[in-house]
Parts: C-alpha cells; sequence; structure tokens
C-alpha cells in the first residue's frame, strides 16, 4: 500500500543512524525478514518482484518500526 514505510534505527559505533524504506507507489508494499544475522527489508510490488532491498547486521540493528499507512475508520470499505 502506498504509505507503508519501515524505520530502522542502526547502531554506527559511536552514534546511530535511522534509515527508512517507504512503499513508494500505490499497490507497493514493505516487507520485513530476519535471515542468518541479516535483517532484510524490502519493497515488493503486488505480484510479489522484489523493487529494492536494504540489508543489515541484526547484530547492528537497535529498533525495527514498521507504520502501515492509516486506513481511516474501522467501518470503511465493508
Amino acid at each position: 500500500m502506498k504509505g507503508d514505510r519501515v524505520e530502522i534505527v542502526v547502531d554506527a559505533g559511536d552514534t546511530t543512524r535511522t534509515y527508512e524504506v517507504v512503499a513508494g507507489r500505490a499497490g507497493r508494499r514493505v516487507e520485513t525478514a530476519v535471515r542468518r544475522g541479516v535483517v532484510e527489508v524490502s519493497e515488493v510490488t503486488r505480484n510479489g518482484s522484489v523493487v529494492r532491498t536494504a540489508r543489515f547486521m541484526a547484530n547492528r540493528v537497535l529498533a525495527l518500526v514498521e507504520q502501515p499507512v492509516p486506513r481511516g475508520e474501522e467501518g470503511d470499505g465493508e
């Protein structure tokens, strides 16, 4: 969905750095996965094709914040 985004806070030695991966177009989403000590955050199209991927060492990641797009009120779309 347009507006889905993930913020990643990484330990960079004496400071921290914040990265964002945003679903830039309608129909795209952001997926996260932790595999073999690596955190992967990918922007994916509707059919599952990966557009771009950000990879971070899991032991350096301090926070992973997933922020979905606001969907409106509970009764919308039913």
